[in-house]
């Protein structure tokens, strides 16, 4: 049986891609305006909550200054993520993957069952029993595929001009356009966070591996 099935294979490049470049060119955006603020409106630094570091032109799209070219490579590679999470989340709950391996159960959740999990990874030990990923795993995918993932859209619509008079709902619902992309500059970089971890466990517990698992599948009983 492959670990790693034809969809999920194909939506963890294509997220890798569009994350990336939607990270990098959305640095060029915060370089613009650095100041982060709640509520319907703000352009005063002093009512700021917090104020974003200007990053460098090597870590951004297009590599300089250009507020418009970072647009539109946003733009480009929103639309992609949008509807690669909508594949995936519809293909998940018609192969029963996410009930069968990401989905937690309640036992999983006993506080000695959770600082076992811990000590074993601060251990390296990442074997586990039962299911194709450990509470750890199942804890972090289900954050990033239901929580962070999710949010980086609605709340990028939100913040999107040209969507307001359609999903001014959506805007209320966040508490206001700078409330909305305060939220969504939370969990970009949140999702940034996940993918820093998620690529030092991949090289710790084995990056040919995990690598060529994810190519070509794998199997379950190569675990």
């Amino acid at each position: 049986m492959k670990r790693h099935s034809l969809s999920t294979r194909l939506w963890h490049w294509l997220n890798a891609l569009c994350v990336v470049v939607l990270f990098m060119s959305g640095l060029t955006i915060s370089n613009a305006h650095r100041h982060l603020y709640w509520g319907d409106w703000g352009f005063d630094a002093r009512q700021a909550w917090f104020d974003v570091p200007r990053f460098p032109d090597w870590m951004t799209i297009p590599g300089h200054y250009s507020l418009a070219v970072a647009r539109d490579w946003h733009i480009l590679m929103a639309w992609p993520f949008a509807l690669g999470l909508l594949f995936m989340w519809v293909a998940m709950l018609v192969s029963r993957h996410f009930v069968r391996d990401i989905a937690t159960a309640r036992s999983e959740w006993r506080p000695q069952a959770i600082l076992d999990d811990i000590v074993q990874h601060l251990k390296l030990d990442f074997s586990h029993a039962g299911g194709k990923y450990n509470f750890l795993q199942k804890l972090a995918y289900g954050a990033v595929l239901g929580i962070f993932l999710p949010m980086m859209i609605f709340t990028g619509i939100s913040i999107s001009p040209g969507m307001g008079p359609a999903f001014g709902w959506l805007i209320n619902l966040f508490g206001g356009r700078q409330s909305a992309r305060s939220l969504h500059f939370i969990f970009a970089f949140a999702t940034c966070g996940f993918f820093f971890v998620h690529i030092a466990l991949v090289v710790l517990s084995g990056p040919i591996h995990q690598i060529r698992d994810m190519l070509t599948g794998g199997r379950i009983d190569e675990a």
